[in-house]
């Protein structure tokens, strides 16, 4: 597979998604909560999806979960 073939969309900043202003999805804030409960952190409320996902990259490298 050379370089032309791949997809530079993969893995875009939440920040420049198209749906980043909608709400959250339940899968996010589901998975938001269990990691800011082992963080010992509060997830604010109404979070967007563009928020929620940077929130989650957030937490995820402060338990440890994820990558």
């Amino acid at each position: 597979m050379s370089d032309a073939n791949v997809d530079t969309n993969a893995v875009k900043d939440p920040s420049d998604w198209t749906t980043g202003d909608e709400p959250a999805t339940g899968a996010q804030q589901s998975y938001l909560q269990t990691l800011a409960t082992e963080a010992q952190e509060e997830v604010p409320d109404g979070l967007t999806k563009a928020e929620a996902s940077e929130k989650i990259d957030e937490l995820q490298e402060k338990t440890g979960r994820g990558r």
